[in-house]
C-alpha cells in the first residue's frame, strides 16, 4: 500500500475520534455544553491528537528504523567473497538495492526459479540484461549473491510494510479508543490539548537543533576519519591538489589552500562588484528617492536575490565569459585564454550579491534616527554632507554586518563557480585564469561511486567542514555586529 494511503487511513481514524469523542462528551452532559468543563471540541481534539500522534510518530519511527535494519540483515547475507576487488560493501549494497528496484514480481519469479535450474548461470545472466534494459543497474556483471540479496532485500521491505501497515493503524485505533473513553463531562480536555500542543510546538522547535546538530556531527565524524587516513598537516598546509582513486590513497595530494585561495580570491571579485552598488543603491533608494520610486525600484532590485544561482551559472558561461574573452582575449588584450575565470564568476557572483547588501543597508540607513540627520542640517550640513558625515558613520556596523553576511553567502556559491570559474585548482594572482572553489571540490569529489572509505572521497567532509567553520565564524562576527548596532539605535 503507498504511504500516502497510510497516512490518509491515519487522518480518518482522527476525523472519526474527533466526531465521535465530542459527541460522548456532549451526551455526558445531556446535551447541555455548559456543563462540561471545556469546549466540546476540545473533547474532539484530545481524541483526534491521541490517535495522530501516536500513529504518525510510529510511522516516522518504523521508517527510519526498517532501512537500517534491512540493510544491515541483507548485508550480513553477502560473503566477502562476493565483493571484487578495489569496491567495497557500500558500494555493492547499493547495487543490491537498485537490482532490488527492478525486480518485479515476473522478474522475482523467474530469479526463484534460476537458482533451482539447471544452468543457474546462463538464467542469472539473461536476467541481468533485462534489468540493464530498464535501466536498472550499472555494473558490467550481476552475480549470483547480488541476486540473491536483492530477492532478500525485496521480500523483507514488502513485510515489513505490511507490518507496519498493521502496526501504525492498531496504534491509531488504540490512541482513538483511549481518547474517546476519557471523553466525559468532569474530563479537562482544554488542559491537556494545550499540554498536547506545546509539545508538538517544542517537538517542531526541535527539529531545526537536531538537525543541525546531526549535519555537524556527521562532518566531525567523517573528518575525523579523514585524518586517520591523511595527515592533517598536508591537508591544511599543502599547496598542490592531484586527488587520485588508485586504491586507498594511492598518491594523493590534497592540499587545501589552493582551494581556500580560490574562494576567496573569486568572493573578493564579487564583493568588489556587489559593495559598491548595492551601498550606493541603498544610499540613493533610503535618501533621495521618492516614495513612487523606491516603491517601484527596491521590489525590482531584490528580483536578483530569487533567480536561482544555476541561472546565474549558464549567464556566466555563455554571456559574460565569451564578452569578457572579446575583451581581454586574445583578440584584444592577450591576458584571458577561455570565458571560464575567476573575473566571471566574480562578476556574476556579484550580480547574484547586490540585493543582499543593498536591501540590508537600506534598512540599517532608515533605521538611524531622523533627528541626527535634522541636526546636521541645523548646523547648516548638505544633504551630501550630511549622508558623509552623520548617516554612514552611524549606520556602519550594521553594514558591515550586512557586508559579512554577503560574503559568506559568496562562499559558499557552487553553481556559478562550476560554470564559470572552471575546475583548476591552483595559487595565481591572474583574476583571468581559472580556479576553483572549495564547494565545487566538495561536489566533484563526491559524484559516481567512490569508495567512501579512501581519502578522496572523505576528504568531502573535511572540506566542509573547513568551509563550515569560516562561515560559521564569519555570520557570528556579522551577526554580533548588528545586534550591537541594533541596541545602540533602537
Amino acid at each position: 500500500m503507498p504511504l500516502l494511503w497510510l497516512f490518509l487511513i491515519v487522518l480518518a481514524i482522527a476525523a472519526a475520534g474527533f466526531v465521535l469523542g465530542r459527541g460522548r462528551a456532549l451526551a455526558s452532559a445531556g446535551g447541555d455544553a455548559r456543563a462540561l468543563h471545556s469546549l466540546p471540541g476540545y473533547y474532539g481534539w484530545n481524541v483526534a491528537l491521541k490517535a495522530m500522534v501516536p500513529g504518525f510518530g510510529l510511522l516516522i519511527v518504523w521508517l527510519l528504523a526498517q532501512p537500517l535494519y534491512v540493510g544491515s540483515t541483507v548485508s550480513s547475507m553477502i560473503p566477502d567473497s562476493a565483493i571484487k576487488d578495489g569496491a567495497s560493501r557500500s558500494l555493492l549494497m547499493a547495487e543490491v538495492r537498485r537490482t532490488a528496484d527492478g525486480l518485479d514480481a515476473a522478474v522475482a519469479q523467474d530469479l526463484i526459479t534460476a537458482r533451482d535450474a539447471a544452468d543457474p548461470d546462463a538464467d542469472i545472466a539473461a536476467l541481468t540484461d533485462k534489468l540493464k534494459e530498464a535501466g536498472q543497474i550499472v555494473t558490467a556483471e550481476i552475480t549470483q549473491p547480488v541476486l540473491t540479496a536483492a530477492q532478500r532485500y525485496r521480500d523483507l521491505n514488502a513485510k515489513g510494510a505490511f507490518a507496519m501497515l498493521i502496526a501504525v493503524v492498531a496504534v491509531a485505533l488504540a490512541g482513538a479508543f483511549y481518547g474517546v473513553n476519557e471523553a466525559r463531562a468532569e474530563f479537562r480536555a482544554r488542559n491537556v490539548v494545550e499540554n498536547g500542543v506545546r509539545a508538538l510546538l517544542i517537538a517542531a522547535a526541535s527539529v531545526a537543533i537536531l538537525t543541525t546538530l546531526g549535519i555537524v556531527l556527521s562532518l566531525v565524524f567523517n573528518t575525523v576519519e579523514f585524518f586517520r587516513l591523511y595527515p592533517a598537516s598536508n591537508f591544511f598546509f599543502g599547496t598542490s591538489w592531484a586527488p587520485s582513486f588508485s586504491g586507498r590513497g594511492g598518491a594523493s595530494d590534497l592540499g587545501v589552500l589552493p582551494l581556500l585561495w580560490g574562494t576567496f580570491y573569486i568572493s573578493i571579485v564579487a564583493l568588489a562588484v556587489a559593495v559598491p552598488i548595492g551601498l550606493f543603491a541603498a544610499i540613493y533608494l533610503s535618501e533621495y528617492a521618492g516614495p513612487k520610486v523606491r516603491a517601484v525600484a527596491k521590489p525590482l532590485l531584490e528580483v536578483l536575490a530569487g533567480i536561482p544561482t544555476i541561472v546565474y551559472g549558464l549567464f556566466a558561461l555563455l554571456t559574460v565569459g565569451p564578452l569578457l574573452v572579446s575583451v581581454f582575449g586574445d583578440e584584444g588584450l592577450g591576458w584571458m585564454q577561455a570565458g571560464t575565470a575567476v573575473m566571471t564568476a566574480g562578476l556574476v557572483m556579484g550580480i547574484m550579491l547586490i540585493p543582499f547588501v543593498s536591501s540590508l543597508s537600506d534598512d540599517i540607513i532608515n533605521a538611524v534616527p531622523q533627528a541626527m540627520r535634522d541636526g546636521s542640517y541645523g548646523l547648516g550640513a548638505t544633504q551630501s554632507e550630511t549622508i558623509r558625515q552623520v548617516v554612514l558613520p552611524a549606520a556602519l556596523p550594521g553594514i558591515v554586518g550586512a557586508i559579512l553576511l554577503a560574503a559568506s553567502r559568496a562562499i559558499g556559491e557552487t553553481m556559478i563557480v562550476v560554470l564559470g570559474a572552471g575546475a583548476a585548482a591552483r595559487l595565481s594572482l591572474n583574476p583571468f585564469e581559472a580556479m576553483t572553489t572549495v564547494t565545487a571540490k566538495i561536489v566533484s569529489q563526491l559524484t559516481g561511486d567512490a569508495d567512501f572509505a579512501s581519502p578522496e572521497a572523505l576528504v568531502a567532509f573535511a572540506l566542509g567542514m573547513t568551509l563550515f567553520v569560516l562561515t560559521l565564524g564569519l555570520n557570528v562576527f556579522a551577526l554580533y555586529i548588528v545586534r550591537k548596532y541594533r541596541e545602540q539605535y533602537e
